[in-house]
């Protein structure tokens, strides 16, 4: 799965770029192991860069389905459980969903202002799309009346946004089912948009419309084309939020044949200070934030290639992280600290996903993997991204794969650096 003289290769390059040896040594990363295994197929719970561990990194949520090469439906159940690292990884069942699917799972969240054992997912309640808290010890549920997006560091708040919406424009991130109004005969929605939701009382407030993006976008021509917002999360303060605001024209019933627009934007938590994030032409894909005021956005970098593109909200700064390294669209993830941040490819010509991990303190690149994909994990909908993310103590990389012929969750053990900043 790694090639020795690539990582042989790009250890070179980070040696030149560190100055002779003056950046932190890359840290000594272990083969990837599985954590679930068949015959099922697993997942981790949540979309990439979204902690799945509870505090104490025992559990991680993790869902268990048996669908394979499809989209799933209203009809699939699957179920929803942690992996308990104190038992031999053993998966425990502890509820089911039928809000899900293989991208962005049920975006299931630890909460903090909980107990440790409580958790919040999507699901379908009365025909409505809903998100429940859980408490894994209790197993008992409390229904907030809105599925949830994003959920904030500190537990307190969560963006959601139309399901139902977005299983008309990009149905492999919706839910089946007519859980919400689609609002389909709409093209810029003015009661619809992102919902800053109080996690204890359950209310929520419109914070920005569709319609009110119009204006900074590209126009469409397509009288049938939707406008939809997606992709969001909090700063890691709290303070703001980001999202990505798309149009698609030539809907044809539930198989997009997709002209995308795209523009990215944040926000204040209260959806003030809406700022569009890159010039025209730059679009925006994937996204992590750094601290409470930067964050990457991989983007059509000075309107040419797909980069990993670092900047300052409300500034001007861009920055090409990885030297030419990362010139792709790739789920970027940083560490905890900030000093690491890891991404992924997507399949190339032999059907194989890469993975690596990027030093910031010089953009040097280490190479960890190449994971095959096969033919049944490439139908678009049900497809395998590798969706890296960290343990928050930084001493795990982890990520879903299919390399080994059935989708499951791996994990990469990390051991200390021998840097000279240390």
């Amino acid at each position: 799965m790694r090639s020795p003289g690539m990582r042989n290769m790009v250890l070179l390059v980070a040696v030149f770029a560190a100055g002779g040896g003056a950046a932190e040594e890359f840290p000594t990363y272990s083969a990837p192991r599985a954590i679930t295994s068949g015959p099922k197929d697993h997942l981790f719970a949540s979309y990439y860069a979204i902690n799945a561990w509870s505090a104490d990194g025992r559990y991680a949520t993790v869902l268990e389905t048996d669908v394979k090469g499809r989209l799933a439906t209203e009809t699939d159940v699957a179920v929803l459980g942690v992996v308990d690292a104190q038992d031999d990884h053993r998966f425990v069942p502890l509820t089911e969903t039928r809000c899900w699917n293989f991208q962005e799972a049920t975006m299931a969240h630890w909460l903090a202002t909980a107990p440790q054992t409580h958790f919040i997912f999507n699901d379908r309640v009365d025909g409505k799309f809903v998100s429940v808290i859980f408490d894994m010890t209790t197993k008992t549920r409390r229904v907030v009346p809105y599925p949830v997006s994003a959920v904030s560091a500190d537990g307190k708040w969560a963006v959601s946004i139309n399901y139902a919406r977005l299983r008309l424009t990009r149905p492999d991130y919706g839910y089946g089912g007519n859980g919400q109004d689609a609002r389909s005969d709409v093209t810029w929605p003015a009661d619809d948009g992102l919902w800053l939701v109080n996690l204890e009382s359950g209310e929520a407030k419109l914070i920005v419309t569709i319609a009110s993006a119009r204006d900074k976008m590209p126009p469409v021509k397509d009288p049938k084309a939707l406008a939809y917002f997606c992709h969001t999360v909090f700063s890691r303060d709290g303070s703001k939020i980001f999202w990505l605001a798309r149009t698609v024209e030539n809907l044809s019933g539930q198989q997009v044949v997709r002209k995308w627009e795209t523009t990215s934007f944040t926000c204040d938590r209260d959806g003030a200070n809406v700022r569009r994030c890159f010039p025209d032409g730059w679009g925006g894909s994937h996204f992590n934030w750094l601290d409470g005021d930067r964050l990457m956005v991989t983007a059509k970098y000075n309107d040419a290639v797909y980069s990993h593109v670092l900047f300052t909200v409300g500034k001007s700064d861009y920055t090409r992280v990885g030297r030419g390294l990362l010139d792709f669209d790739g789920h970027g993830v940083f560490s905890d600290d900030g000093k690491w941040m890891a991404t992924d490819t997507y399949p190339d010509k032999l059907g194989e996903r890469k993975l690596m991990v990027l030093r910031m303190s010089d953009q040097a690149v280490l190479p960890l993997g190449t994971y095959f994909v096969p033919e049944v994990y490439r139908e678009t909908y049900s497809r395998c991204d590798l969706h890296p993310r960290w343990r928050p103590d930084g001493k795990m990389l982890a990520f879903n794969s299919v390399h080994e012929g059935s989708r499951q969750v791996y994990v990469i053990d990390i051991s200390g650096s021998r840097g000279l900043s240390r």
